[in-house]
């Protein structure tokens, strides 16, 4: 069996010493946009990526602007395939009104969901793992202005492909940081959310 396949799949580590840069920029493009790729190590990739930049490592370019770049790029053309592989196959894959998984209802719900978010459902689905690789295709199939989910996603791609890794250059040496990277990340969404979810809890008071 190849050392790429099982655990070191998704050993960040692994994957930059075996792969280098092209391997960085492959995995975010396939958990950014490919369906396939939602179990990939995203957070903890461009974390360490960062990590390896900071020590001088040979795996990867020194030139952290350039690696930032690129890394957004990438994230920000993978959500663009990914939201027109749900605009494309969307329709199909949810016609079925007796379906028991995907039903058009949940595709009703979805855009609710966006009109009710806008922009900001996009660029925070970025930083939670696997809701970022699901929500570009969702995009698609509820059938989100595409220059609207374009800008937005944008911006999502360059705040976390550069955030995530400028993190991990700076911080890489903090014990803690390195190895909660993730759940670190989803907390900062949550309490991103949270004076949203606050704001909605008070206008149901009112209406009541």
């Amino acid at each position: 069996m190849s050392p790429l396949l099982g655990a070191s799949l998704l050993d960040p580590g692994h994957l930059l010493a075996t792969l280098g840069l092209a391997g960085l920029l492959g995995v975010v493009f396939a958990e950014c946009g490919l369906l396939v790729g939602f179990f990939l190590p995203g957070d903890s990739l461009l974390f360490t990526a960062g990590v390896l930049i900071a020590n001088d490592s040979r795996v990867l370019p020194a030139n952290l602007a350039l690696v930032c770049v690129l890394v957004s790029l990438v994230a920000f053309l993978g959500n663009v395939t990914g939201y027109w592989i749900g605009r494309s196959a969307g329709p199909t894959v949810f016609r079925n009104q007796d379906a028991r998984v995907l039903r058009p209802e949940y595709v009703d719900r979805t855009r609710d969901f966006f009109d009710r978010y806008g922009g900001a459902s996009v660029v925070l689905a970025r930083f939670v793992p696997i809701v970022r690789t699901f929500i570009t295709v969702m995009a698609g199939v509820a059938g989100m202005n595409a220059w609207f989910f374009a800008i937005w996603s944008f911006v999502g791609a360059v705040l976390w492909g550069t955030g995530v890794t400028v993190l991990g250059f700076w911080l890489g040496g903090v014990a803690f940081v390195r190895d909660h990277i993730e759940l670190i990340l989803v907390g900062l969404v949550l309490l991103s959310v949270l004076p949203i979810v606050v704001e909605l809890r008070r206008r149901r008071a009112l209406r009541s």
